[in-house]
């Protein structure tokens, strides 16, 4: 008889720890959730682009531009574009924007668009344009960034600037001041020109090389030029 009882209570502990296991094994797995996925979305990834010291881009803040913007027109090896003075008036940590038209710049309206290509004639992603230039009546604004502004190509390498077709500089010809970058590469500094005026010729600085292609559609200025640079 009292070995039997010495069974049952052998029994009985056994069962209390297979239960006291099973409880234990429950609250592990209750308390243990898998973070690894939350890290990695927390942590992100580097988005940032060097730009020698311009601006850099984030998917948020690349320029979309036109969806309709014609092919370039690109035939490799292609010339790169011509480099000339950056001049007096360049002024750091422009906004970035797609448009310099606001409130109190007038004149005549001119949406600019085209391509940023390598020589080979590959589009280039995510380039910096810097744009700085003088207002309708020739004057730049050297206290605030009244038509100065930067953008990014978007991943066509299109970019489009909505600005007006500035005025006469003294000892100048019209011209739009842009510094070029592809992401990491070097920076171009260069100058574009209006076809067709007559003091592109007395201009010592103009090139024939940097001519946008301009068109008269009424109320507005269309033009096109592509960009030719080094990643």
């Amino acid at each position: 008889m009292k070995k039997q009882s010495n069974l049952i209570g052998v029994n009985r502990l056994r069962l209390l720890l297979i239960l006291l296991a099973v409880l234990l094994l429950a609250a592990c797995n209750g308390q243990t959730p898998n973070t690894a996925p939350q890290q990695a979305t927390d942590q992100g990834s580097p988005t940032g682009i060097p730009t020698a010291g311009l601006p850099s881009p984030t998917p948020a803040q690349t320029t979309q531009a036109l969806a309709t913007s014609p092919a370039p027109e690109c035939t490799s090896p292609a010339a790169l574009t011509p480099a000339v003075t950056e001049g007096p008036y360049f002024k750091a940590s422009s906004p970035e924007r797609a448009s310099l038209i606001e409130a109190g710049v007038t004149g005549t309206q001119l949406t600019l668009t085209g391509y940023v290509l390598t020589t080979d004639c590959k589009p280039v992603a995510h380039a910096l344009l810097d744009f700085w230039q003088a207002n309708a009546q020739g004057e730049y604004d050297n206290t605030n960034y009244s038509l100065r502004g930067h953008q990014f190509t978007d991943e066509a390498g299109r970019y489009q600037l909505d600005t007006v077709i500035p005025g006469l500089y003294p000892g100048r010809t019209e011209h739009i001041h842009v510094k070029v970058q592809a992401p990491n590469g070097p920076v171009l500094t260069t100058q574009l020109f209006f076809p067709g005026l007559t003091d592109n010729q007395s201009d010592q600085i103009f090139d024939p090389g940097l001519l946008i292609n301009i068109q008269d559609n009424g109320d507005k200025m269309q033009a096109t030029f592509n960009f030719i640079i080094t990643r």
